[in-house]
């Protein structure tokens, strides 16, 4: 039996989310065409998928099981969607990639001049953007593809794929700081001094407890973190290529940390010939 391909991504984001509701609003669909589409799913299956006899669907234990199986089945058309558009001579004129901070690869240069006389026609628009921005531009349709942070979970219309090398995350505060003297700060003198945080454009950001500023980049964080207004959380590769020596390293306890990387594209509308080459640079340059 052949099952819909749109069946199963409403149910895979409807299990992803929690709701009906909010798969709707996810993959820009009424709340009925999603309820129909799992209702249509579950009789196909001759199962069902969801007890819906409190406020939110909750996935039964067949719906566990057969969660993994749609996951598989949405990840091999992704895999043949790649497929095609690799083999394919139809090469986008516009390439829009999403860099983090959290990207720090040391041949990425290698790659990028790679890129550039391979595609010497193609106009390439790289961003900068965080967290929850960078979903919202791939949603939006704004970007084609990105590396960032990786995250728990991914909207279900978000393809993944995680990159060999993590990225090491340090604790820094200006070497001027009264905090710099700290060596390993306990987690009452930190919750004590400024911090400045990760904040998005599109909201979705922990807020410290303690004192706190925030910006959307980790670039920005750098530079208020060097004019001595807090400390901050930063990738080690940005603060030894922007910051010199004026800044200082602290210690607490769980630090530094490795933070793995991903690369991120849309389903719905996934990079062309030359978004999948460079997809596959960035998957195997760290690779060795």
């Amino acid at each position: 039996m052949q099952y819909s391909p749109e069946a199963m991504e409403a149910f895979a984001a409807a299990a992803a989310l929690g709701s009906f509701s909010a798969a709707a609003r996810q993959l820009h669909k009424s709340q009925s065409t999603i309820s129909a589409a799992i209702a249509n799913l579950e009789a196909d299956l001759d199962l069902t998928l969801f007890d819906r006899s409190s406020r939110l669907p909750v996935l039964t234990a067949a719906g566990r099981r057969v969660l993994a199986h749609v996951q598989e089945i949405l990840a091999a058309g992704d895999r043949l969607e790649a497929l095609s558009l690799r083999l394919s001579d139809k090469v986008e004129p516009r390439l829009t990639i999403v860099l983090s901070d959290t990207y720090g690869q040391s041949d990425h240069l290698e790659l990028m001049q790679e890129f550039e006389r391979r595609y010497r026609d193609i106009e390439l628009e790289c961003l900068i953007a965080e967290g929850p921005d960078v979903i919202d531009l791939l949603q939006a349709g704004r970007a084609h593809l990105a590396v960032t942070a990786a995250a728990p979970s991914y909207p279900s219309g978000i393809a993944s794929a995680r990159l060999a090398e993590p990225t090491r995350m340090g604790v820094f505060v200006a070497r001027e700081h009264p905090l710099a003297t700290a060596g390993s700060p306990s987690a009452e003198q930190l919750a004590a001094t400024r911090q400045i945080y990760l904040n998005s454009y599109v909201g979705g950001g922990t807020r410290p407890l303690g004192l706190a500023w925030s910006a959307p980049s980790y670039l920005m964080l750098l530079e208020l973190t060097q004019q001595g207004f807090g400390w901050a959380e930063l990738p080690d590769w940005l603060v030894r290529q922007y910051a010199g020596d004026t800044l200082a390293e602290l210690t607490p306890r769980g630090w530094p940390r490795l933070l793995p990387v991903d690369a991120l594209w849309s389903r719905s509308s996934p990079p062309g010939p030359a978004g999948q080459w460079l997809l596959d640079g960035l998957l195997k340059e760290t690779r060795g």
